[in-house]
């Protein structure tokens, strides 16, 4: 029994002081969470003071938070009198503890015993719907608080909006939000709050901005919650909120500016981001860590690794999320040896078994080493690794290609109960990399379909690209029929893999998909869009695609630029391709090479040139691109002695390994100049085996010099290699009937015939009102083509009108590039550009009949073919006469 007498050598004075010192006492070690303020229970009980429920409703806090549930139920349990604080202490400390169901039951027993619970009772068990997301007990708590008048209250308010936001019941949390009298700043930003997790993130600002012309003034959270938003929306209202922060004049507190780092570093805006960090001297372990990721985004990597030293210095110890960002510099540049040195810290910091930390080393060992080993290593060492880790380790096999491995450990994984996501399931998609994979991606979409995951964007973006990848392209498309939703990335994916395939007319029909589903295009789908325009050369569909990249401020990125100099060049605007180019801030490498490609192709060889030392000066390393559209270059313009140069440089000076790529530019280079011998020499010797493509190159030169001996050598070399490349015949047939061997010509094409190879049939195509109209050689299905035959017989009557040479036999007039020409010039207006494209090189006849008629028709006329782009005009060609047919 608690003894409940008033000692008596204390007199009533004495005994409020010391109650008064007690209550002190108990105040602050509950502020501090010190577990010495039990040694006032003693005191509290020897003094009778167990009467003052203001003292016991602290102690029974106190033992909550430092002595756990057992002894606060104790306490509670032995209590003479309680009041409606005592319940909602022990209730709460339920909560805090996650045993909700001994809430609620503690609730039952209060309401039983007569005790009646206030807004603070009810908003604790709120907290516990909120949690367990129990809805109809939620709501059965809210019929509880309107029948008891508690609704209007702020703190209860504030409780029912979390509570319901979190339940994705966004519009009932809007309607407690609207029946509220006095809303304060708590309650404002809690709806709002509930809009952001909606992602409605336009409603959000909305009621921002109606909360301020209310005259609620928002505060720190306010502008966290809001600045949330920004990563959906644009950065210039992000820069708007900023401004009403300073306006306000809002504590800017390490979460806020933790929070406006995040922001300015998503995007891009390294030096805004400093400048936030930095305005106080406050910095906690979060915003260190946003510090070294906004680095990371911007691909400073130096600077987030020194970053790390100052973060130590400053007394503040890396956590795993640090760490992880860290590592992710590592795969930035990438280094290993970085990499092993963080990882080392790591270990020192006892977190390698870390499932965060963890998942940063896998990734960092799959992308910076060649070996699969370490990452392997390193998941074994975690204890229990959640689907983060096992995702890591996945989709690094994926990557290196070991497609079984990637199979055996998702059965492993979830042989140890964990469950894959959306990022798992497109790892294992990512690893069926070839045709040999379909079998196994059909398989996996049933398994897909059988969890239901096949709804989750993710997951159907990379069937997609799973499909499309495997040359499955009507399974792609009906993939994208099935999904609920569709977004950039799904059309990207498949117009990415559509132009791989060659297929740039299918890939352009994705633009109508997008436009029906209301997908607006993105820098990446742009790119590739520009880039299926490029390869189908059509110049409209291009311009209409630079258009929108104006109308939606896309242009200014580097990827559209890039795709629009690839575009311009190749289909002859030059000028263009040079205004594109200048107009990029910061060219990187592949803008460099883009502009290196287009002056070499429309043949400018020595600005081409100028353009790799301009790279040089600009501080960029040239690439094993770079030296490959050098070589080219060099080759085209006959520069031997300056290509020998570059292709020394290249291991010498820009430590650059050639490839075998680079052997046959250096091969064609020399063949060109007609140094047959030394480009047999530079095959024979160099490291690589030598594969059909390089033998081929050295038969069109041994035709271009009519060498025949050396000539059937390397036919014979490159027929061992691939006995059914029709190329090899007919460069040989070609070199016989440029020796007046018709009996070795004939001979070489009964051999064609005989081991069933057949020459690609010749195609051309024009543009004509965004109308792509194709041409075959020989085909009379063309609705146009007797005005096209008559066309070019007017073409060939005029040609001996005014004195021309030209030697036409009759099977050439029905070529497709003639076609394509007569198309041309009967549609287009007089003075228009007529552009062809053809799938195969042009043949040396139907060259010297377009280099005519540019002198008759005086107009430009483009041909791009299998091997170079030919400008015609005023009876020249940008190629220089040099044709491999």
């Amino acid at each position: 029994m608690i003894c409940r007498t008033v000692p008596k050598f204390l007199n009533r004075n004495e005994l409020n002081r010391l109650e008064e010192t007690c209550s002190h006492l108990i105040s602050i070690c509950n502020s501090k969470s010190l577990k010495e303020g039990i040694c006032v229970h003693s005191p509290i009980i020897k003094l009778g003071l167990y009467g003052n429920l203001y003292l016991s409703n602290n102690l029974l806090t106190l033992y909550a938070k430092r002595f756990g549930l057992k002894q606060a139920r104790n306490l509670f349990d032995e209590m003479p009198d309680k009041d409606v604080v005592s319940w909602t202490t022990m209730q709460a400390a339920y909560v805090r503890n996650r045993s909700y169901i001994e809430a609620f039951e503690l609730f039952d027993l209060m309401v039983i015993l007569g005790h009646c619970p206030n807004e603070f009772t009810l908003s604790t068990l709120l907290r516990s719907c909120s949690e367990t997301g129990e809805l109809e007990l939620g709501a059965c708590v809210h019929g509880y608080a309107i029948k008891g008048g508690f609704e209007s209250k702020p703190v209860l308010g504030c409780t029912l909006i979390d509570m319901y936001a979190k339940c994705d019941c966004t519009e009932e949390a809007c309607e407690v939000f609207r029946n509220m009298d006095n809303a304060d700043t708590v309650t404002w930003t809690a709806t709002i709050s509930s809009l952001v997790q909606a992602q409605k993130w336009n409603e959000a600002l909305q009621l921002y901005i109606t909360m301020i012309e209310s005259g609620v003034t928002p505060n720190e959270f306010t502008f966290t919650k809001l600045l949330a938003t920004i990563n959906f929306l644009d950065l210039k209202y992000g820069k708007l909120l900023h401004n009403h922060v300073i306006t306000f004049g809002v504590d800017l507190n390490v979460l806020l500016k933790t929070t406006l780092v995040d922001m300015y570093s998503r995007y891009q805006e390294l030096e805004d981001a400093m400048k936030v960090a930095n305005q106080t001297a406050e910095k906690d372990v979060h915003l260190w860590t946003s510090i070294i990721s906004c680095f990371n985004q911007n691909l400073k990597v130096k600077e987030a690794i020194a970053t790390l030293q100052e973060m130590r210095i400053s007394g503040i110890p890396p956590n795993s999320f640090t760490y992880s960002s860290v590592l992710s510099a590592c795969t930035l540049i990438p280094s290993l040896e970085l990499g092993k040195q963080i990882h080392l810290q790591v270990i020192l910091a006892g977190l390698e078994a870390d499932v965060c930390a963890g998942s940063a080393l896998i990734n960092m060992y799959m992308k910076c080493s060649d070996s699969i080993n370490d990452a392997l290593r390193v998941f074994r060492t975690i204890t229990s690794p959640n689907v983060i880790c096992w995702t890591s380790l996945i989709s690094g096999l994926a990557e290196h290609g070991c497609e079984q491995d990637c199979y055996r450990y998702f059965l492993d994984m979830q042989a140890a109960g964990v469950q894959p996501n959306s990022f798992t399931l497109s790892s294992i998609l990512g690893a069926c990399s070839s045709a040999k994979s379909q079998n196994r991606t059909s398989m996996f979409h049933g398994y897909i379909l059988k969890i239901r995951a096949h709804h989750d964007i993710i997951v159907g973006n990379a069937l997609v690209d799973a499909y499309a990848r495997s040359r499955m392209v009507d399974e792609a498309w009906r993939v994208i029929s099935t999904m609920n939703h569709r977004d950039a990335i799904t059309y990207t994916s498949l117009a990415t893999r559509l132009n791989q395939m060659g297929d740039h007319e299918m890939a352009l029909k994705t633009i109508s998909s997008m436009r029906d589903d209301n997908v607006r295009k993105d820098e990446v789908s742009l790119a590739s869009l520009i880039s299926a325009a490029t390869g189908l050369g059509t110049v409209k569909i291009g311009e209409q695609l630079h258009c929108y990249s104006l109308k939606y401020g896309l242009y200014n990125t580097r990827s559209v630029k890039n795709s629009l100099i690839d575009l311009y060049g190749k289909v002859g605007c030059l000028k263009d391709a040079q205004k594109a180019f200048e107009e990029i801030t910061e060219p990187d490498v592949v803008s460099w090479n883009g502009m290196i490609s287009v002056l070499a192709l429309n043949g400018h060889v020595s600005s081409a040139l100028s353009a790799f030392d301009n790279m040089r000066l600009a501080g960029l390393k040239p690439d094993s691109i770079t030296f490959l559209l050098i070589l080219s270059a060099c080759s085209q313009g006959g520069l031997v002695d300056f290509g020998m140069h570059y292709f020394q440089s290249m291991r010498e000076i820009h430590y650059v390994e050639p490839e075998l790529d680079h052997y046959v530019c250096l091969v064609d280079l020399l063949g060109r100049a007609g140094q047959l011998e030394k480009a047999m020499e530079v095959v024979e010797s160099m490291p690589f085996e030598a594969d059909a493509k390089i033998y081929k190159t050295l038969l069109s030169a041994c035709k271009l010099h009519k060498n025949m001996l050396l000539g059937e050598d390397v036919a014979r070399r490159g027929l061992q290699l691939d006995p059914y490349d029709s190329s090899f015949y007919l460069l040989l047939a070609n070199l016989y009937d440029e020796l007046n061997r018709p009996d070795l010509s004939k001979e070489t094409r009964k051999l064609m015939r005989d081991r069933g190879v057949r020459k690609s049939p010749s195609q051309s195509w024009t543009e004509l009102s965004n109308s792509i109209h194709l041409f075959i050689t020989g085909d009379r299905s063309h609705p146009q083509i007797n005005d096209i035959q008559e066309k070019l017989e007017f073409l060939k009557a005029e040609f001996k009108v005014r004195g021309f040479l030209y030697h036409g036999d009759e099977n050439s007039s029905h070529h497709s590039e003639k076609l394509a020409l007569a198309f041309g010039l009967i549609n287009l207006p007089p003075k228009a550009v007529i552009r062809i494209m053809k799938n195969i090189s042009i043949c040396r006849e139907c060259h010297d009949f377009i280099l005519l008629v540019t002198k008759v028709a005086e107009r430009e006329i483009v041909v791009r073919d299998g091997s170079r782009l030919h400008v015609f005009k005023n009876g020249s060609c940008s190629c220089r006469h040099y044709s491999r047919s």
